[in-house]
């Protein structure tokens, strides 16, 4: 497949000092990633967190206003990119996804937090006043922690992220519902791992039922009481945002990006995507791209 839109690591930054976590200063880490203005991916987990900023922050083609006490999540291989209007202040953390896997027996830790579930909607969070406080301080200590060179400072810095953590999972918003079962809850985080990995090669829902040894009824039934979506729509969405991402880089074809995702051909492929887009490849790419050239435009002008 040919690689579509930029793929950052985080052994890439110039800022980097340790292993597997950056952490900066959000005016000087723009200041010095200009390029990260541009729609582009990570193979990293990234969190800011703003204290002062204006303009908006698109992720996986949503777009979100940017406000003071905001704060943003983004989990490996989503398409992102922000367009500032003015400075810019707060914090920015990017670490990898083994950073949390080295130091917690539980592997799938960050799963059970709703803001890393990859759905653009749950990964912006606007602050209580108080909490925003609070949290800032934590960063403040973060930030230091990460500068310095103490013993068990990494340790430290990874404590201090899960105690930000388990603060955000308090809101009300946030908070996994307690009536939802065990079994049911490991169902849907088996489906949706397997959607991630099969997406491409398995698109209906009996095809997952039959991997997770449940009937589909019993699947669908699942996605729609406790994710308000039948089980076609959830594997849909994610078809369809990677044809998306596949639409950015211009460099590829309309009949490439259906064939990278396995459709039989390029009509058929068109018919779906403007079936549940409602627009065409062509028009969606031709809006996105003139969209980004306007933003760099702006940013020029500047």
């Amino acid at each position: 497949m040919k690689s579509d839109i930029p793929v950052y690591d985080i052994s890439s930054f110039s800022e980097f000092r340790h292993e597997d976590i950056l952490v900066a200063r959000l005016s000087e880490y723009w200041d010095t990633h200009k390029d990260l203005y541009y729609s582009h991916r990570h193979s990293f987990y990234h969190i800011v967190l703003f204290k002062e900023g204006n303009g908006t922050h698109s992720i996986d083609f949503q777009t979100f206003p940017v406000r003071a006490n905001q704060m943003y999540f983004m989990i490996p291989g989503q398409v992102h990119n922000w367009n500032f209007q003015g400075a810019v202040e707060g914090y920015v953390i990017n670490f990898s996804i083994s950073f949390f896997q080295s130091f917690l027996l539980k592997s799938d830790f960050l799963d059970d937090y709703i803001f890393f579930n990859g759905v653009a909607a749950d990964s912006v969070i606007q602050l209580p006043d108080e909490l925003a406080s609070k949290i800032g301080r934590i960063f403040e200590e973060i930030l230091d922690e990460s500068l310095g060179n103490r013993v068990s400072g990494l340790t430290l810095v990874r404590t201090l992220l899960i105690q930000v953590f388990i603060l955000l999972s308090r809101l009300k918003n946030f908070q996994h519902p307690e009536v939802i079962a065990s079994r049911n809850h490991t169902i849907l985080k088996n489906f949706k791992m397997l959607i991630e990995r099969n997406y491409i090669n398995l698109k209906l829902p009996r095809d997952y039922a039959e991997l997770l040894f449940i009937t589909p009824n019993h699947l669908n039934a699942l996605c729609n009481h406790l994710l308000g979506n039948s089980a076609g729509e959830i594997i849909r969405n994610r078809l369809f945002l990677e044809a998306k991402r596949l639409l950015m880089n211009p460099d590829l074809t309309i009949s490439e990006v259906a064939s990278n995702l396995n459709f039989v051909d390029n009509s058929y492929f068109s018919r779906a995507f403007k079936k549940y887009v409602g627009i065409s490849p062509e028009e969606f790419r031709r809006k996105s791209l003139n969209n980004q050239c306007e933003s760099d435009m702006i940013k020029i002008k500047r």
